[in-house]
């Protein structure tokens, strides 16, 4: 056996399930290009992704948790039964304390938001397949409240002053920031100059009391700013 059959016999069999495509894409060429992985599908819908399961051999599932027909938690669910030695990792803008707990208990080991850089995806899978729990910070401390029995209040209650404060624009880039896009295709979508994107993002933060995506997405979920 070559060298190359032998890399090629060692790489982890990852199927992917995320609803939107650019988003889609650029989690697939990440994966694609890592020589550890062996993109087996790409899936953009719950129905295709629990086909995939029951027909592919695979040993990850990355998955969204929002779909367009179901909820990634219901395929982390089957893999569980028909793959019960496959590994589950979400990567999603969600973080409230309920979706969280509740992708964990079906069986997910890891949890990364949609912002992660790729360098992170790739460790936060090595990690998950050396037997660690892979999560982004803002999740963690989503679990160690949620253990330490200690509820935000007010979670996911509109506030409407910050909501005004933000304007149509700044809101059009929330959006952005919660679907993963980078600067380059944020400043593409909205036809506005790339050196603006991070002007606006700044303010988001002040006015969010954020200091990255991560804490942003999560603050405008809780807030009831947006609907992920």
């Amino acid at each position: 056996m070559t060298g190359h059959e032998q890399e090629t016999r060692a790489a982890c069999r990852i199927l992917l399930i995320e609803d939107d495509e650019p988003v889609r894409e650029r989690l697939a060429r990440i994966i694609v290009e890592w020589p550890g992985g062996n993109l087996v599908g790409a899936c953009g819908t719950l129905a295709d992704a629990m086909q995939a399961i029951a027909d592919i051999p695979i040993d990850l599932l990355i998955t969204d948790l929002k779909l367009p027909d179901g909820h990634g938690v219901q395929a982390i669910r089957l893999l569980r039964e028909r793959q019960p030695n496959a590994e589950a990792m979400v990567v999603s803008v969600l973080a409230d304390d309920r979706t969280v707990i509740g992708a964990i208990e079906a069986g997910a080991t890891g949890y990364l938001l949609k912002d992660s850089d790729p360098i992170d995806i790739v460790e936060a899978i090595s990690e998950l397949l050396a037997g660690r729990s892979p999560i982004s910070s803002t999740i963690a401390r989503t679990i160690v409240r949620r253990l330490g029995g200690r509820e935000v209040a007010g979670d996911a209650s509109p506030d409407p002053a910050t909501a005004k404060s933000l304007t149509p624009r700044e809101m059009d880039i929330l959006w952005g920031i919660a679907k993963g896009f980078t600067y380059g295709e944020l400043a593409e979508r909205l036809k506005i100059s790339k050196q603006t994107v991070p002007v606006h993002i700044k303010n988001i933060y002040r006015k969010l009391q954020a200091n990255n995506r991560s804490e942003a997405v999560y603050e405008a979920s809780r807030r009831g700013l947006i609907r992920l």
